[in-house]
């Protein structure tokens, strides 16, 4: 355990950092899962819904330091590619 003051509220700091961090990573990673779930399902309407939910939260996870620039368009690409082709058909 730390002695000093600013270790000790460093330590503070990172937990409750980390915490943030996990929520919204898996709150990022569930809106990306609802998409999927919804274009298996042929649900075009709950698909488009659900990729606009993902799409904010892609972006939001970029901006926050959570995940890269390039990662985040990749995703993104990945679920528009999905959803467009679910609206091919």
């Amino acid at each position: 355990m730390a002695n000093i003051k600013s270790a000790i509220k460093r330590i503070r700091i990172n937990e409750a950092n980390n915490a943030r961090n996990s929520s919204m990573k898996s709150a990022m990673r569930t809106a990306i899962k609802k998409v999927e779930l919804a274009v298996l399902n042929n649900d075009v309407e709950a698909s488009e819904e659900a990729l606009r939910v993902a799409i904010r939260k892609l972006d939001k996870a970029v901006t926050k330091g959570l995940i890269h620039r390039n990662k985040a368009d990749r995703q993104k690409s990945r679920l528009y590619k999905k959803v467009n082709s679910l609206k091919a058909q």
